[in-house]
Formats: structure tokens, C-alpha cells, sequence
């Protein structure tokens, strides 16, 4: 990978970061499942509008129906998954497990992309992995705590999230505008997310101010809407282990804005978690 996609990686994951604070200041007014179907509802919306200006069609393209229909599925679970984990375990251990996703695109990939899975690429993954747990490790209520139960929840919603980017490089839906792409996966997945929201006895919009939804634009417009746009171009254009590899990033900037944000210390293990993951994410992207 270049430089300019390296930074654009980088980009998307400080957006990512400050998408899961916006999540915990929506909270306070909106049931989390509600408001991942809403936001993606909201965000079909807004992709749908820039798909059509750009002249491109909303339905599938041949042989596309099928795998759209799956990977918005896909998409769906994932949510389901993370949130009810999150319920059930620390954010700390739910977050270090949710980024496990890219262990899971590098064996995918592997086995199923004929993208191989190197000694050096293994040892950046586990170098860049060991860097998330440090950084986590004494921060809030660490990685030690956590039901079992919201453990595996999340290591699912890694593995789901590993999933959609494999159906989207492995299938017909990789010739697919991701503009398109996006959109079924957001048409798709809302419905699920509001009746899993429903089923679940949730509140939905229960306290809703100014911040709340403050931070459930946020999360519609940059996080939902062009942050995941600028995902799908990049898993397109370059190898997914490659580009999953700068995930690990997300929960570090993630613990940096927490400093920034809410006054929290910047901690010797921080820093020393930022050297172990810009020496993994080298290793899995040096030729």
C-alpha cells in the first residue's frame, strides 16, 4: 500500500474511534439496537441519495441479489452481536475482541482468496494484537473482567465483520460500485436491527437532547454513510489482510481521544501499545 492509502486507512480508523465514543453518548437517549437500525436506515438514506446523483442504479447488478441480501445479513448480526456483547462484558474486552477481525480476513483470505498468509504478516498481526491489549489493559475497567457469554458475542461480531469483507472481495458483489454496495448492505440490515430492537423490549428514543443526537449524526453521516464508503473502495483496490491490519488502530485512537476528550491520562503502556502496532501494521504491509 502507498503512502495516500496508508493515511486514508489511518483516517478511517480515528473516525471509527470517535464513532464508538458517539455511541456511548447516544446511549444515554437511544436503545442500542434501535439506534444501529435507525442509523442505518438514516445512512440508506444518505448513500441512496449520493448512489442516484452519481447516476448509478440502486439494484443489484447481475448475478449480485443473492450476496447482497447475505452480506447485509451479515452486516445485521454483526450488530446484533457487539451490542448485546457489549451489554454483557467490559467495552475494553469487548472492543479487544470485536478487532479480531482482521486474524479472521487473514485466514480467510488465505484460504479462500489466495492471498497468503506469510510468516511476516502472522507475526504483524500478533505484534499489532499485542499493542491493542496493552493499550487496554489498565485503561477503564481493563480486559481482565467480562461474562463469557458477552465475550463470545463479541468475537463473533469480529468474525462477521471479517465475513462481509471477504463476500465483498470474494464474490460478484467486488465488481459492485461501492456506492451500491453500500447501500443494500444499509437497506438490508435496517429492518433486521429494528426488529431485533423490537424483539429485545427495548425503549428506543427515550431521552433524546441536542447531544444525543449530536452524536447519532455523527454516526450517520461520517461513520455509516462515507467512512464505510471509503472502507469498501479500499478492500477493492488492495488486499484485505493489508487493509484489516490498520484496524488495530481504531481502539487506540479510541483510548488517545478518551485522554483528549476526558481528561484521561496518557499512559507509558499507550505509548508503548502505538510502537507494538505501527511495527505490526510494517510487517503485514512491507513487501
Amino acid at each position: 500500500m502507498d503512502a495516500a492509502a496508508a493515511a486514508t486507512m489511518v483516517g478511517l480508523c480515528a473516525i471509527w474511534a470517535l464513532g464508538q465514543i458517539s455511541i456511548k453518548v447516544a446511549v444515554e437517549g437511544i436503545s442500542p439496537l434501535w439506534q444501529a437500525g435507525l442509523r442505518s436506515l438514516a445512512a440508506a438514506v444518505v448513500v441512496g441519495a449520493w448512489t442516484l446523483s452519481r447516476g448509478t442504479s440502486l439494484a443489484p447488478g447481475r448475478g449480485c441479489g443473492a450476496w447482497s441480501l447475505a452480506i447485509g445479513a451479515v452486516f445485521a448480526i454483526e450488530f446484533v452481536m457487539l451490542y448485546l456483547g457489549m451489554s454483557l462484558t467490559s467495552a475494553a474486552r469487548g472492543t479487544v475482541l470485536l478487532y479480531s477481525a482482521p486474524f479472521f480476513v487473514a485466514i480467510g483470505g488465505h484460504r479462500l482468496l489466495a492471498d497468503p498468509l506469510t510468516p511476516s504478516r502472522i507475526a504483524g498481526l500478533a505484534l499489532a494484537f499485542a499493542g491493542v491489549v496493552v493499550a487496554l489493559a489498565d485503561h477503564g475497567d481493563g480486559v481482565a473482567a467480562g461474562d463469557w457469554r458477552g465475550d463470545l458475542l463479541c468475537l463473533g461480531a469480529g468474525a462477521a465483520w471479517a465475513a462481509t469483507t471477504l463476500i465483498v472481495k470474494g464474490t460478484p458483489l467486488r465488481t459492485e460500485p461501492p456506492e451500491r454496495a453500500l447501500f443494500v448492505q444499509l437497506a438490508v440490515s435496517a429492518p433486521l436491527l429494528l426488529a431485533a430492537s423490537l424483539a429485545a423490549g427495548e425503549r428506543g428514543v427515550f431521552a433524546p437532547t441536542p447531544l444525543v443526537w449530536g452524536a447519532f449524526a455523527w454516526q450517520v453521516l461520517a461513520v455509516a454513510s462515507f467512512s464505510y464508503l471509503g472502507w469498501f473502495v479500499m478492500i477493492r483496490r488492495h488486499s484485505p489482510a493489508k487493509v484489516s491490519a490498520f484496524t488495530f488502530l481504531t481502539p487506540l485512537f479510541g483510548v488517545a481521544f478518551a485522554a483528549l476528550l476526558l481528561r484521561e491520562p496518557m499512559t507509558p503502556s499507550l505509548l508503548g501499545a502505538a510502537a507494538l502496532i505501527a511495527g505490526g501494521i510494517w510487517l503485514v504491509n512491507r513487501r
